[in-house]
């Protein structure tokens, strides 16, 4: 597929996602101040995609990660066993009061006009203290793999993750492996290392080793500094031309760069978006069709637009058919709680050649 070589010989793992792992509390349609229950969620922008993978799409995936030895430690490792993902574990003791923890996520879903809030509780965090050498990558891609991912919320968590993710991608690269990389760019986390000008050297020495980036137009100019024309308020979100043209900028700054990929929403309310996606590779650019989506969880859409473009690349599928399978992937995983799949691969399958909701009987 031009300038990408995906292997297509038996590897122990399809997919390494490389990140933390945190739990998402959610009171539904409930404000956190009036909660009195709470459904649990674990999740992680990164081990969402090997999740997604592993358990609609049948890969064999794998997640290097940090884990602490408690009880929201062992909550997490069988969720993650439970979505058939390997674990790669640095291992942290917990100290009774204060941590290393594993990070907390709270999140109501909103309803009609009123919006999610998401906050979160990252202090202490074990995934955070992930330095280089902490995961020994000739062992885990000794038996082969194809490609790897990581992300921009991991990479902001402190200075030394970074560093672990250009560490992991060099070693796949080594393996034979694509290397692919969601920018995720989230302000209030680069502040805390060091603000924007930061993240755009640490992210642009990363994106120097990537072959595909996942990245909306926002990712692009704050992540990596890449200028984009003057976007009116009134033009439509699911209009890819701006995103066309700054994919070539972004290209022209990162020529290693072959494929990048990204969801195009319009939010009309909290449960009403309309939904499509993007594709550039090497030059040519795919448009999915438009959908019209009753949202009832909207965290994870993108992590599952990825799984679905990445299973299609790695199956062999045709550019347009990868990305219709990440746009229908994508659109079903809105219609689940929780930030990880629960489809089918013949829901995605469907939905992506132009299925519809009628009753299956």
């Amino acid at each position: 597929m031009g300038g990408l070589n995906i292997g297509t010989g038996p590897s122990a793992f399809d997919f390494v996602a490389l990140g933390a792992l945190v739990h998402r509390l959610d009171p539904g349609i409930i404000p956190f101040r009036k909660a009195r229950s709470l459904d649990i969620h674990v999740s992680g922008g990164e081990y969402n995609v090997a999740a997604n993978l592993a358990d609609c799409f049948g890969l064999k995936t794998a997640v290097a990660t940090a884990m602490v030895n408690y009880g929201i430690g062992e909550l997490i490792q069988a969720r993650v066993r439970e979505m058939g993902v390997t674990p790669f574990y640095k291992w942290f003791e917990h100290d009774g009061v204060r941590g290393p923890n594993l990070a907390t996520v709270y999140s109501d879903r909103g309803q009609g006009v009123r919006p999610p809030v998401v906050f979160y509780n990252r202090s202490n965090e074990a995934a955070a203290l992930l330095k280089p050498g902490d995961f020994d990558w000739a062992k885990i891609f000794g038996g082969g793999v194809r490609w790897f991912h990581s992300g921009g919320i991991f990479a902001s968590l402190s200075a030394t993750t970074s560093e672990v993710i250009i560490e992991g991608m060099k070693a796949a690269k080594a393996a034979g492996a694509i290397n692919s990389f969601d920018l995720n760019y989230r302000a209030k986390l680069w502040a805390s290392v060091g603000g924007p000008g930061k993240a755009q050297e640490t992210l642009a020495r990363i994106v120097s080793n990537v072959d595909a980036l996942i990245g909306n137009e926002e990712d692009l100019q704050k992540g990596l500094g890449v200028s984009g024309p003057e976007v009116a308020s009134h033009k439509s979100k699911l209009d890819p031309q701006t995103f066309f043209d700054m994919i070539e900028a972004a290209v022209k700054k990162f020529p290693n760069i072959k494929i990048v990929a990204t969801t195009l929403r319009e939010v009309h309310s909290t449960n009403r978006h309309d939904w499509a996606a993007v594709l550039w590779i090497d030059g040519q650019r795919y448009v999915s069709p438009t959908c019209e989506l009753d949202v009832i969880d909207r965290i994870g859409g993108g992590d599952g637009f990825a799984a679905g473009l990445i299973y299609g690349l790695l199956a062999g599928r045709s550019p347009e058919e990868a990305l219709r399978l990440g746009w229908a992937h994508g659109a079903l995983l809105t219609t689940f709680p929780g930030d990880v799949t629960m489809a089918k691969l013949d829901e995605v399958e469907a939905l992506a050649k132009g299925g519809s909701a009628r009753v299956q009987r």
